[in-house]
């Protein structure tokens, strides 16, 4: 039986890049994505070793070479730099973004049976490093908007607290302004990122944010409060609050807009950690938190909003 070949036309951009990374997701999960990346240079090679069909290996080649992590050299594949992430974990600057969408995918396909348990799947071990990995992969310019906004909302601040501030990129862009900044992090991410943390010139301190005894002029979340639910979100902002300084403010950025805000959600849910807050919702927060002057506002040249709030008195 023939099939319409038009039912299985690609749309549009974002249809391309799910089906890549759906292509990259099952390379990994059958072998072919270690073949490629260890020893087989040719579809037939990475075939044989993995156990699948040659025309299926081909595609893994082409696939793999359209994310940059193979390039085609005389006729046959090789690794790339971008490689690195999926082959070590040692430095989260060479681990990039494309690990993490596949752990990602990883929460997805186990979805259904997420949603009727409301128990996630176990993380691959490289879980976290792949995280911070992806964090690191965010662009330069993004990294400045959300310093500058955060800067902007406290002017003359001297010292900042990034909650889980990864790696300490976000953070490094502070003291190159001239902030002493401190990252929080879990102890599980400290365990792999201390090093380049303290490397960029950066404290690193382990959470929980609620134990932190040192006050701060400005604290700042970024891209985090959407991988939580609404009361893990008013826990954070509550003991985020508790450590500013008077006069100092308190920025959460995401990207709460659509459709990005309801990406976020699913993979919330699909990997355990709830369904994320609006930003009205963090505005709420932090008003209950004792915070005063909050405003919403957009961060320059990113698909990002800030919610700021202030503490204008002493504790």
């Amino acid at each position: 039986m023939s099939l319409d070949s038009r039912e299985w036309t690609v749309t549009d951009e974002g249809e391309a890049e799910l089906e890549r990374l759906l292509y990259a997701w099952a390379a990994r999960e059958t072998g072919v994505l270690s073949a490629y990346l260890e020893s087989a240079g040719t579809p037939s090679e990475a075939a044989a070793e993995a156990d699948v069909t040659e025309a299926s290996a081909r595609v893994a080649g082409r696939v793999l070479a359209s994310l940059g992590v193979l390039e085609r050299v005389e006729g046959e594949y090789e690794p790339t730099n971008r490689a690195l992430g999926l082959m070590v974990k040692r430095d989260p600057r060479s681990v990039g973004s494309l690990p993490h969408r596949l752990d990602v995918i990883d929460t997805l396909v186990a979805l259904p049976e997420t949603m009727e348990t409301g128990v996630p799947p176990t993380f691959p071990e490289s879980w976290h490093h792949n995280r911070v990995g992806a964090s690191e992969a965010v662009s330069e310019a993004t990294r400045r908007a959300c310093v500058t906004t955060a800067i902007r909302a406290a002017p003359g601040a001297e010292r900042v607290l990034d909650v889980c501030g990864g790696a300490g990129g976000r953070a490094a862009e502070f003291e190159a302004r001239g902030v002493d900044a401190t990252v929080v992090e879990s102890p599980t991410v400290l365990e792999a990122t201390r090093p380049l943390v303290e490397s960029r010139g950066v404290a690193a301190v382990e959470g929980p944010l609620s134990e932190i005894q040192r006050t701060f002029d400005l604290v700042v979340s970024v891209d985090d409060v959407l991988a939580m639910d609404v009361s893990e979100t008013a826990q954070t902002v509550t003991a985020a609050a508790e450590r500013l300084a008077e006069r100092g403010a308190l920025v959460v950025i995401d990207r709460f807009d659509e459709p990005a805000a309801t990406a976020a959600a699913v993979r919330g849910v699909a990997a355990g950690t709830g369904d994320g807050p609006t930003a009205s919702t963090v505005a709420d927060l932090l008003a209950e938190a004792g915070l005063t002057e909050i405003r919403e506002e957009s961060v320059p040249g990113t698909d990002r909003r800030a919610v700021i709030g202030e503490r204008t008195t002493g504790e």
